[in-house]
């Protein structure tokens, strides 16, 4: 039966290598386009009209080329770009026309950061030191509304990033313009002698969201995401400031009142904290950024999960201190191996325990067109249950040909001795190598090696990942292999297991029909699975064919898959998921999966996945539904729900079912003042959290904070309760 299995395999890898050259890919040119931006000496209002006389005299930008939903030829939603500059800013005007104008905006929220699938967008990205291989990115919607990113290598994005910029739009019944205004302060560029040899790398995209129609200038292939920079056009005509001392302050006060309730006792208090970050552009190349004090309090809290899987759980990061150029540290991209992990900073414990105080820190930066170097420092203080810790990182990366790179990263986690809780001075240290190579335009290759040493029990170990990958307008294929040693402990890391080895195979083929317009993609393909001990090569784990005959997605936006997977699993260890145990045997079952979801950009939409079949030696039901309405960008309501259905399952032949229920909405006035709230109820531990959020944007990147957090656990023999209210204020001065 395994034999039948592997068929679809082989045949895609030698379908792949015999017709992977009928992939229309094509190359970025010899001599990019250029396009101009004019000064100004009018005093420039941020309104979205663009009414301005220098608007008049701008050259406009409008040969775009469209790359969804079909790469190339006539396309419908035409774009006008305009540059202008004064001394202190780079203006982006855009007219984005559309025919049915007001009728025709799709917006789901007016959140920062918004979801880039889900609504119309237009963006720029800028390059401005020509390194090719990193952007930063700017991008808004019909509302105004402001999403910011940095990209590497078009492979890690860091959606998180913040810079100081405004934007505002208008609508009209012929479409939507959108006026930028972008510090110069804002960006990161080298002073040129004179204006004519100023470059920048430059790219604009669009999406129209209603007929998922994406647009780009200047032309770049469809497999590949408006930050591949070595595409980019030349931006001249710039007459830049000298840089100068730039230096950004953010304090904060805070309030926070927390009532707890457990063991039939009630504790509470109130504390008020200052503290605060700085920024400093030493140069164009290097930021200083330091923090005191150091609050989350606005951070999105985690969703639950019920994991019935033998795997950790990666949780991603959501402070905003520790996203920020997080995409420079090895591993960045990769969920599996991580030797470097910034949510272990600031908990008593790791991952999941309670929140440690931070007292200070400090990130270095620098970033040339040769070589990153970076550096971190973070001082933890003593909690009562765990003693004060020190957190280190450095990191040198050396950049060689046109997008290859090659990189080393220590880390260094020192926990303090402490005569008051009994513990002893414990450090623990990793050394990482690893790189990107891509020796063409379709191809990617990247690794990463990491070892590690823990003093506490004088133990080292190994870990490290392997990816090649082909990425074409036809064809994904793909190989990726990691590996993780007992002995691999990196305390200031993540691993999704340990003593394994996993090899992950497999790729897809395209498909675009010319004669069927409602079809936007159809991606059929299988993924292969397969994990042994890494201390005894020999002895196999698990394995699972991930086959997918239909990955189809509509061009209105809705997506439908159907996807079956035979599982092969040897337990030889202790395995309870969710409280049942499991026989330590081999176990052979296959799972069938439906995922639908409508189109998102509409202002009622379903998704839905469903997946049953056999689960080692019993069944599983698994449902995950939701819902989400928005009549207007400024109100968005959503529900979801979770359900597991477990039968005649473990050593006792147990059933088990569980409930996850989420519930959210959001209100804003304007993409400013915003309020959400969040609610979820897991039956499993019968826990259940609100999470109620108002923000003020006051001005820009200055915010007021109003935070109410209700966590109550029934499941326990002596239940919990915690109620959080947080007040905050910061304040942000750029000079």
């Amino acid at each position: 039966m395994a034999h039948h299995y592997l068929l679809p395999i082989v045949w895609i890898f030698g379908y792949t290598m015999c017709f992977g050259q009928e992939a229309d890919n094509f190359p970025p040119p010899e001599i990019p386009p250029e396009i101009r931006a004019i000064s100004t000496d009018e005093n420039m209002k941020v309104d979205g009209e663009l009414t301005e006389n220098s608007w008049q005299d701008a050259p406009i930008t409008q040969e775009f080329f469209r790359i969804e939903p079909r790469q190339g030829g006539q396309y419908q939603y035409q774009t006008q770009v305009r540059l202008l500059y004064d001394e202190k800013n780079l203006y982006v005007g855009v007219f984005c026309a559309d025919s049915l104008g007001k009728k025709g905006i799709r917006v789901q929220d007016l959140r920062r950061d918004f979801s880039c699938g889900e609504n119309d967008i237009f963006g720029i990205q800028l390059d401005p030191q020509n390194l090719k291989q990193y952007c930063v990115s700017f991008q808004t919607t019909p509302y105004g509304n402001q999403r910011d990113m940095q990209n590497f290598n078009d492979n890690n994005t860091d959606n998180n990033w913040n810079a100081l910029w405004t934007v505002r739009s208008h609508q009209t019944d012929s479409g939507y313009y959108a006026e930028f205004a972008i510090p110069f302060k804002s960006i990161r560029y080298e002073r040129q002698e004179n204006a004519d040899s100023i470059a920048w790398g430059i790219t604009f995209t669009r999406l129209a969201r209603r007929d998922y129609e994406q647009t780009v200038f200047p032309a770049i292939p469809q497999s590949f995401s408006p930050y591949r920079m070595t595409y980019a056009a030349q931006l001249k005509g710039l007459s830049l400031p000298e840089p100068s001392t730039n230096v950004r302050i953010e304090p904060y006060l805070l309030y926070q009142y927390d009532d707890i309730k457990s063991n039939g006792e009630t504790n509470s208090d109130g504390d008020v904290k200052l503290g605060g970050d700085i920024k400093w552009a030493i140069n164009p190349r290097s930021v200083l950024d330091l923090t005191f004090n150091t609050d989350f309090a606005q951070a999105d809290v985690d969703r639950a999960v019920n994991n019935l899987e033998r795997f950790n759980i990666f949780f991603p990061e959501r402070r905003q201190f520790f996203l920020e150029n997080s995409g420079i540290w090895a591993g960045a991209s990769n969920n599996s191996v991580v030797p470097f992990f910034s949510r272990t900073i600031g908990l008593q414990g790791n991952f999941n325990a309670e929140p440690a105080r931070i007292d200070a820190g400090a990130r270095y930066t620098m970033r040339n067109d040769d070589r990153s170097i970076a550096g971190l420092y973070i001082h933890q203080a003593q909690t009562g249950n765990t003693a004060a810790a020190n957190f280190m990182v450095a990191r040198y990366l050396q950049n060689y040909g046109k997008e290859n790179n090659v990189g080393v990263m220590l880390t260094n986690r020192l926990d303090e001795a402490s005569t008051e809780l009994g513990l002893q001075q414990s450090n623990n240290t990793t050394l990482s190598i690893d790189g990107l190579i891509r020796p063409k335009s379709e191809f990617t290759i990247s690794y990463l090696l990491s070892g590690s040493r823990d003093n506490s029990n004088d133990t080292m170990g190994l870990a490290g990942k392997f990816y090649a990958g082909y990425s074409s307008n036809k064809w994904y294929l793909g190989w990726e292999s990691n590996f993780v040693t007992k002995n691999y402990n990196p305390d200031m890391g993540f691993v999704f297991q340990k003593n394994v080895i996993w090899h992950n195979p497999g790729g897809y083929y395209i498909w675009r029909p010319k004669n069927i317009s409602w079809i936007r993609r159809l991606d059929p393909g299988v993924f292969f699975n397969y994990y042994h001990d890494a201390d005894n090569p020999g002895k196999f784990q698990q394995g699972n064919i991930y086959l997918f005959p239909i990955y189809l997605f509509f061009t209105d936006g809705s997506f439908l898959e159907y996807a079956i997977y035979p599982t092969w699993q040897n337990i030889d260890f202790e395995f309870a998921p969710l409280g049942i145990t499991i026989a330590q045997d081999n176990y052979y079952y296959t799972r069938h999966q439906i995922r639908y979801n409508t189109d998102r950009s509409r202002k009622l939409s379903i998704s839905g996945n469903v997946s049953w079949g056999g689960f080692y030696n019993g069944d599983r039901f698994f449902i995950n539904g939701g819902i989400r309405y928005a009549p207007i960008p400024h109100i968005a309501f959503t529900a979801d729900y979770e359900y597991n259905n477990l039968k005649e399952l473990g050593e006792s032949m147990e059933g088990l079912e569980t409930h996850l229920t989420t519930l959210g909405a959001r209100f804003a006035l304007n993409p400013r003042v915003q309020l959400s709230v969040f609610y979820q109820y897991n039956s499993f531990d019968e826990q259940g959290r609100w999470n109620v959020r108002g923000s003020w944007e006051y001005r820009p990147l200055s915010f007021v904070y109003l935070v109410f957090n209700d966590t109550r656990m029934d499941g326990l023999e002596q239940p919990f309760e915690e109620q959080q209210l947080i007040g905050k204020i910061t304040f942000l001065k750029q000079f």
